[in-house]
């Protein structure tokens, strides 16, 4: 088997492609760590993570100083066992975003690595339940966007073909937020999907609250999104039981362990895990079939680019969410018709990296562990 020869370590900050803010917090920037990683006959796979403005240097510097050292001779095949020792190695500061946004970039190397080696794409790889998936678009639904741009970003997604669109919720009343949904409702139709995200910004009893007033509004969610902070798994078991829309959470959770507490509990009715939050896409696969074991969806939350090939590797996926964010360091996007995305082809993790534009981008010279 080959052993691991050589890791890179650089970073990269992507600003958004339009102002991004919902009713916690503004995206800054996409801080994005990069890891190439060498085996001893010169194969390579690049993976990356990602963070919204803050904790990209402690990222790097877990890399630096902790991760990358131990993959040194390693056979980098053993992904399942690398996995398990950098995650143990920095159990201490587990389990949260730090450390499994770190590990994410070397587990996603390892994948793509594999990938390239076996000249076989992740979507196969992973799994191969399907080639393509419906997208949503979030771009247009930011909190801070006034409603007549609402409407018409809305319906600029709807006529570029998206199957979906999503909307923040969580302004001062519930009468503010039913307007806008209303408003977008009202210009995409019955035929387009509506989607909508307090990003945790709700208390039990105001989360209760509004969703019966999207309820009785007619308004037709497809979901409703991280209602209440993650770590309030009792509250979103109240919310779940008051209300007949599906519940969504996953983006805030850091292990299979806590997704099991929402399936187990009958908490959430749409699972949105995180390849980088979650750690990689090995512990991501490991999320999904669980979710496919309780039969609920998989939706999974941004870096749509990697997430395209394992939504497409698993039976139980029902949306790709559209944030693009890469487009400065890559060759080419992801390809989308009739509302579809498609699984590329390319062996490894099917992302067409821009290598000049990274070289260019990056905010320090690659840090070598060899």
């Amino acid at each position: 088997m080959p052993r691991i020869a050589r890791v890179e370590i650089t970073q990269i900050d992507l600003a958004p492609k339009t102002p991004r803010s919902d009713a916690i917090q503004a995206f800054v920037t996409q801080e994005t760590p990069f890891i190439r990683i060498t085996t001893e006959d010169g194969a390579t796979g690049t993976g990356y993570s990602y963070t919204i403005g803050t904790g990209g240097s402690s990222i790097i510097a877990l890399l630096r100083d902790h991760l990358a050292p131990r993959l040194i001779g390693a056979e980098a095949d053993m992904i399942e066992a690398i996995w398990s020792d950098l995650f143990w190695t920095t159990h201490s500061l587990a389990v949260g975003p730090l450390t499994a946004l770190a590990i994410a970039a070397i587990d996603t190397a390892l994948w793509d690595l594999r990938g390239k080696r076996l000249a076989t794409p992740l979507h196969m790889l992973a799994g191969g339940a399907k080639s393509r998936i419906p997208v949503y678009d979030t771009e247009s639904g930011w909190l801070h966007v006034e409603a007549t741009r609402l409407v018409d970003d809305a319906q600029a997604a709807a006529a570029k073909g998206f199957r979906g669109v999503k909307v923040k919720v969580g302004k001062p009343t519930g009468r503010e937020d039913i307007a806008r949904l209303a408003a977008v409702r009202a210009a995409i139709g019955p035929d387009v999907s509506l989607m909508t995200d307090a990003n945790q910004g709700f208390t039990v009893a105001e989360a209760i609250r509004r969703a019966g007033l999207f309820e009785a509004a007619g308004l037709d969610l497809a979901w409703f999104e991280e209602p209440l902070p993650a770590e309030d798994v009792a509250g979103h078991v109240r919310l779940a039981a008051a209300t007949t829309m599906p519940i969504a959470v996953g983006e805030s959770l850091y292990h299979p362990a806590q997704f099991r507490d929402y399936l187990a509990r009958n908490a959430c009715g749409i699972v949105q895990v995180d390849v980088a939050r979650i750690g990689g896409i090995t512990p991501w696969l490991k999320v999904a079939h669980m979710a496919e074991a309780f039969n609920v969806a998989v939706c999974p939350h941004y870096l749509m680019e990697l997430h395209l090939p394992l939504v497409c590797a698993v039976p139980n996926s029902a949306w790709l969410e559209h944030i693009p964010q890469l487009d400065d360091i890559t060759e080419a996007g992801i390809t989308i018709t009739d509302g579809h995305a498609h699984a590329s082809d390319a062996p490894g993790n099917g992302i067409a990296w821009d290598e000049s534009a990274i070289a260019r981008l990056q905010r320090f010279t690659p840090i070598v562990v060899a």
